[in-house]
C-alpha cells in the first residue's frame, strides 16, 4: 500500500511533514493515529496505530509473547517508540530518543514498506543502498522462493 519514497526535512522543531501522497493514504485508511518507533535506532519507522496494533496481537499471542525474540522485538521497539498523531498540517513528531539515534536531521527520505514508512537520513540511506547492493542471488530468492 505504501509505494516509492519522497524527499522530505525534519523542521526546527523536531517535526516531519509527511509527503501527501502518503499522508492521504495514512489519515484515509487508517486516521491520524501512529506509533513511531525504530528497532535498532538506524531509520524511524511510522506505522499507522492499526497495523501496529494488529501487529501487537499477532506477536502477543499465546506463547509468542514469551519468545526471546518477540521479547527483543518489543524491547526495542518500545525503547524507541512514541505514539504520535499527524497534526493538521501533515506533521509527525519524531522525539528526541529516536530522532538523535537516527540522525533525524535536515533532509531525509521517507520510503514506503507496505503496511508502514521509513524514514531515513537522506546520507544514511544512500550510503546503505551504496554499501548493500541488490544481487542476482537476492532476486533468485525473491523469485523462486525460500524454500
Amino acid at each position: 500500500m505504501f509505494r516509492g519514497s519522497f524527499s522530505a526535512r525534519i523542521d526546527e522543531k523536531s517535526r516531519l511533514k509527511i509527503p501527501s501522497a502518503f499522508r492521504t493514504v495514512v489519515e484515509e485508511r487508517f486516521g491520524r493515529e501512529v506509533f513511531v518507533t525504530s528497532l535498532d535506532g538506524r531509520c524511524v519507522r511510522i506505522y499507522p496505530m492499526p497495523i501496529w496494533l494488529e501487529l501487537e496481537q499477532k506477536l502477543g499471542a499465546a506463547g509468542v509473547v514469551r519468545d526471546p525474540s518477540t521479547q527483543r522485538f518489543f524491547q526495542r521497539s518500545n525503547y524507541f517508540g512514541q505514539t504520535a498523531e499527524i497534526d493538521n498540517q501533515g506533521r509527525v513528531l519524531i522525539h528526541q530518543r529516536l530522532r538523535d539515534a537516527a540522525d533525524m536531521t535536515g533532509d531525509v527520505d521517507v520510503v514506503g514498506n507496505l503496511d508502514y514508512l521509513e524514514v531515513w537520513n537522506h546520507d544514511r540511506l544512500a550510503a546503505k543502498i551504496e554499501q548493500e547492493p541488490f544481487t542476482d542471488e537476492d532476486m533468485w530468492v525473491l523469485v523462486k522462493g525460500r524454500g
